[in-house]
């Protein structure tokens, strides 16, 4: 019978008996047992490859959500408001393609409009109310990521909002909360942008779910930053802020129809109805 080997793996190899080769060499037993360590020795350097990799990759994922449910101000480096704050909604944040180019392109859109060379959303005054003019959240989001001329007024960068709110009451942020975003003719320099899925302001004040998360989102939002109840306004109400500024003169009285004052009276009276900061 042949040697019984253990190898460093721990497996028994049993080796056929076997004589020194006829030029005095190492015995063929000893040359196999030799190669079996090798290939022992390289599995076990591929299972520590692998599941340093595995655990490397669990943790990317740990990582990534806890950011994903921070609050907004940790997530972002935005400041917090103050203690007693509305509570923070959940919020999916799905950010759509921001880099280097589209801050450039919003930095020149803001020197073009406001005469301000930033692509920064610094001390926000205003919250604007849209509507998306289509049946759900995502066509939205869609349109925003694409980072081409909007179909309006064929400016670069494409339009945005910082939120879009879907119609089963879903928040999405879509942008940083230190960014402008192109929303409101006048008001970007200054206003988040709060989208929700629909064709009419009384489209979503009779859908519950949609209208009770705008309501929570414009809550949290006008609480962490000191914004009044009467600078929540409707896209149809831009024109009246006291905050409204634009060097184009040919878009000074440029607005659009969602949320015109009557429907955006109902909504603030129901955001005031939820209390105070």
């Amino acid at each position: 019978m042949g040697a019984v080997v253990v190898t460093a793996a721990g497996a028994a190899v049993v080796l056929a008996a076997t004589r020194p080769d006829g030029n005095g060499g190492r015995p063929d037993t000893v040359k196999r047992l030799a190669d079996v360590q090798r290939r022992a020795a390289a599995t076990r350097a591929a299972h520590r490859r692998y599941y340093a990799a595995r655990r490397a990759e669990l943790i990317r994922q740990i990582h990534a959500a806890e950011a994903a449910n921070r609050p907004a101000a940790e997530n972002e480096g935005a400041p917090l408001g103050a203690a007693g704050s509305a509570p923070e909604p959940k919020i999916v944040r799905r950010f759509i393609p921001f880099g280097a180019k589209r801050k450039a392109e919003t930095k020149a859109y803001a020197e073009r409009h406001y005469g301000l060379a930033t692509d920064k959303l610094v001390d926000p005054k205003v919250i604007v109310e849209h509507y998306t003019e289509s049946a759900d959240a995502q066509s939205a989001i869609n349109t925003f990521a694409t980072d081409t001329p909007d179909s309006e007024l064929h400016e670069l960068p494409q339009t945005c909002a910082h939120f879009v709110i879907d119609r089963d009451g879903t928040i999405y942020q879509l942008v940083s909360l230190t960014e402008i975003c192109r929303h409101t003719v006048g008001l970007n320099y200054t206003a988040f942008g709060i989208e929700q899925a629909g064709f009419s302001d009384q489209e979503i004040l009779n859908r519950k779910p949609e209208l009770d998360a705008a309501l929570q989102l414009t809550r949290w939002l006008r609480c962490r930053y000191g914004i009044d109840v009467r600078n929540v306004i409707g896209h149809n109400e831009s024109l009246s802020s006291p905050f409204h500024r634009e060097k184009v003169p040919r878009l000074r009285t440029q607005t659009h129809d969602d949320w015109k004052k009557p429907d955006m009276d109902i909504f603030r009276r129901k955001l005031a109805a939820l209390g105070g900061c």
